[in-house]
């Protein structure tokens, strides 16, 4: 290739003009289909998904792009390793984010949001994306949510979807329910208002009844180790047994009776039962009423009140004990002696039982609560050098060489040993069972806005809830104007009649419609499954394209989803695949969390004045610099400190691999130095890239462009023609446009990837390390095949080495191509 192909201003200055060739190639791509994937027939595979993006108003931002940008190259490179790679987008579009920013500007949802997908399109399609749009989802489409609903029907129909009144954060300006990791220090993450609780009726899936296999699993996927260890600490697992405690003066107190239950407890410390010196209930627990003596009623009464009105990350954080005794008293089934019973807010309903036998001996916030009260504190466990008389000046909890003390027939038995022999001696007296507990809790999926899709049940006083019939789906949204939620507690779609009543599926009588929406995550839990089977209108997913496709082959994107997100889509895939809709149980083979972008040196933030434009940048630089500049900013599971003019550097590496294409010449032979570091390049590349080491991947190719320039040498063609595959994957744009001015009618993508010969990689020489007398004295270099004569040779022609060896040489050790010892 020659000068001569290019304007005159590209070839004179060495640069190229992005704009231009960009442009071009967008509609190329779209013109040729290049970016569409076979899914009917394609060879071999490959499914690349990224995390879907909310389309917000202000648009795409480079976090975004960072992330789509990585998984863009790892789904290039897999295509150019002969894969048929779909890589889908879409957006996740409903939810309070949406909702909210509607209500603040005044326009409807409906119309709000196809505005900030077309400008998230027109963003995403500059930045080179390898997307095949055809399969593109929008979570607020019918005929999207239409299959939402039926996954909600699914689990319907399976028993693990339920209704139940439960305490719940609730956010008064926002007027919705808010999950705890939405409460930031007692106020709502999105606009700061003190969060309450309330009691609502909720829609809940048995997430719960996967918790095992959920925990389990994560030992058989090729997940980041950090998001498997933050699933494991959600899902939580925890070996203890169930106890009941007779309620003192009930009849037949012992067993439980109708009148008076026993209380039970979830404990993971069995062993120190002799050493419950009270109980707690959660003020919400059901047993309050019953235990509540008239004496205590008024006093528990206002404890109630002040507790419900607490949100519920409240009341696990705080540090202040607080409680009222409800005048009755349990019996210890160990000691058989009676312990009062207490309500307290540090006692939560959805954890365990709702109960708690409090040990204070070695419980720090029991501890905490005796201390405040006045509560007996007794030892049942003692370290090595202790013994049962030992004060307790602090709950002791080091239980590592601990032994039982004050607890009768147990005393000197290790913790470990006792937790077990505890527990089945209780057993066998009808007071404990051992149970496998977790700190899953059920999924709250119900939502009292506007912005989401309607959840399929109808309420029929006479014939109870009924699923909407799957051939009446979907139950539209529908277009109302005023979709402001109010201090009700209920969806604004239950103001509008002519939506909210229908016929029963069932009878045929007066009915209504469910009015609460379902929470987002369930939108994203199953879009995955869509992507592949878009354009199929008669089911979620088609039977032989999901089992061609299914399950992904690599996941990428945020860990701030590698929670929740992920663990609904895992629960979500597994109940489909107990129903027999799916041929795996885990939808995401490999999963990896990209890291965080900064700017200089300062976390982006729209207050601070530093959030990064992406079109600006493109605008300037253009998509294939601003794509290997976020690559090259840091390791990408780590991510990296965005300075702006640091972008600079990767457009001149862009322009020299521009100029050297052109300057290239198929004349003569190429260099074998330079073929040497080219095949050192490729290696290097192809190791890094499936990888994620993209940052050490390009430094690989720039380093390599210093030695096919060096001395502004001209290049052979041999030389450049496969660094343009090679950096194809990072700055598609350029590369196409250089592989088909080398001549090529087909896509670079399509081109393969460059062979590596490891011969042609092996340096001719070595660096031999010089030691005299087992210290490092310098390092020569010498042919790799040199013989140890000549080694030593060249070792004593080092003034720096040969001043070490004064004496008469006595032995030499040499281990060819790395040492060179000398003993004197």
């Amino acid at each position: 290739m020659t000068s001569e192909n290019l304007p005159a201003e590209t070839a004179e200055s060495g640069g190229y003009d992005p704009t231009t060739v960009e442009a071009k190639w967008r509609e190329r791509w779209r013109e040729r289909g290049t970016n569409h994937t076979d899914l009917a027939g394609g060879e071999r595979p490959f499914y690349a998904l990224m995390m879907f993006p909310y389309p917000s108003a202000e648009g795409l931002h480079v976090g975004n792009l960072f992330a789509f940008t990585g998984n863009d190259i790892y789904g290039r490179f897999h295509r150019q390793q002969g894969h048929t790679v779909f890589e889908p987008l879409g957006y996740d579009a409903f939810g309070i984010h949406s909702e909210n920013y509607a209500l603040k500007v005044g326009v409807h949802p409906m119309r709000l949001i196809p505005k900030n997908i077309a400008n998230f399109r027109r963003q995403l399609e500059r930045a080179g994306l390898m997307v095949d749009w055809r399969q593109s989802v929008d979570t607020t489409a019918p005929d999207y949510y239409k299959w939402t609903q039926w996954v909600f029907l699914q689990l319907y129909k399976r028993g693990l979807a339920y209704k139940k009144k439960a305490a719940v954060n609730w956010c008064p300006s926002c007027k919705t329910v808010l999950a705890n990791e939405q409460v930031i220090a007692g106020a709502c993450e999105r606009c700061g208002t003190v969060v309450e609780q309330r009691f609502l009726e909720q829609w809940f899936f048995r997430i719960s009844d996967y918790a095992g296999r959920l925990l389990d699993n994560l030992a058989t996927i090729d997940w980041s180790e950090t998001t498997k260890m933050a699933q494991r600490n959600w899902i939580g697992r925890s070996e203890g047994a169930r106890l009941r405690f007779p309620v003192a003066g009930a009849s037949g107190a012992g067993r439980g009776t109708a009148d008076v239950p026993d209380i039970t407890v979830f404990t993971t410390r069995p062993d120190t039962i002799f050493g419950a010196t009270y109980m707690v209930l959660a003020p919400e627990h059901p047993l309050v009423e019953r235990l509540t003596t008239d004496a205590q009623r008024s006093e528990v009464t206002a404890y109630r009140e002040r507790s419900a009105r607490q949100d519920l990350v409240s009341r696990k954080t705080t540090k202040e004990k607080t409680g009222v005794f409800t005048g009755s008293h349990a019996i210890n089934p160990a000691t058989g002696r009676e312990v009062p019973v207490w309500i307290a807010d540090y006692v939560l309903m959805e954890y365990g039982t709702g109960a708690i036998m409090a040990v204070p001996g070695h419980d720090e916030r029991d501890f905490e609560f005796a201390r405040v009260f006045g509560l007996p504190i007794v030892r049942v466990v003692a370290a090595p050098d202790d013994d049962a008389s030992t004060p307790l000046e602090v709950a002791f909890t080091d239980d590592e060489g601990g032994r039982l003390v004050n607890s009768e027939q147990f005393d000197g038995t290790a913790v470990a040993d006792a937790k077990r022999a505890v527990t089945a001696w209780l057993t066998d007296r009808g007071f404990g069972t051992p149970v496998t507990n977790y700190r899953l809790h059920d999924w709250c999926i119900s939502r009292q806005r506007y912005w989401g899709p309607p959840i399929p049940i109808i309420y029929c006083d006479a014939c109870g809830p009924q699923p909407v019939p799957e051939h009446d789906l979907p139950v539209v949204l529908p277009d109302i104007p005023d979709f402001k939620p109010d201090d009700s507690g209920v969806s604004p779609l239950a103001r509008h009649a002519e939506w909210y009543h229908v016929d029963c599926p069932a009878c045929g009588g007066k009915a209504r419609r469910e009015t609460d929406v379902s929470d987002t995550f369930l939108d994203s839990a199953w879009y995955f499954l869509r992507y592949p089977s878009v354009g199929h209108d008669d089911v979620p997913f088609d039977p032989a394209i999901t089992r061609k496709w299914l399950p992904v082959n690599s996941y990428i994107g945020g860990n701030e989803h590698a929670v929740l997100h992920l663990l609904y889509s895992r629960f979500i895939t597994m109940v489909l695949h107990d129903m027999g809709h799916l041929h795996f149980e885990e939808p995401f083979t490999k999963f990896r969390a990209h890291g965080l972008i900064i700017r200089e040196g300062a976390k982006m933030s729209k207050s601070r004045g530093n959030v990064v434009n992406p079109d600006q940048f493109i605008d300037r630089w253009g998509a294939d610099s601003f794509r290997t500049y976020l690559m090259f900013l840091g390791p990408y599971e780590e991510g990296g400190d965005f300075r702006d003019a640091g972008i600079s550097g990767v457009k001149r590496f862009l322009d020299r691999l521009w100029l050297a294409a052109t300057l290239a010449t198929s004349d003569g032979t190429p260099d074998a130095g330079v073929i040497r570091k080219l095949h050192q390049t490729i290696a290097k590349v192809t190791h890094d890239v499936p990888r994620l080491s993209y940052n050490t991947a390009i430094a690989a190719m720039m380093e390599y462009m210093n030695v096919l320039r060096k001395g502004e040498r001209t290049p052979h063609r041999s030389e450049v023609e496969p660094v343009v595959q090679l950096i194809a994957p990072f700055a598609p744009h350029i590369a196409e446009e250089l592989w088909e001015r080398f001549g090529h009618p087909r896509s670079v993508f399509d081109s393969g990837w460059p062979a590596f010969d490891a011969e042609l990689a092996r340096d001719e020489s070595v660096q031999l390390a010089v030691q005299v007398n087992g210290k490092l004295r310098g390092t020569v270099t010498v042919a790799r095949d040199v013989s140890q004569d000549a080694a030593l040779a060249a070792a004593l022609a080092e003034p720096s080495i040969a001043r070490y060896v004064t004496g008469e040489l006595r032995k030499v050790i040499f281990v060819p191509g790395r040492l060179l010892n000398l003993v004197v």
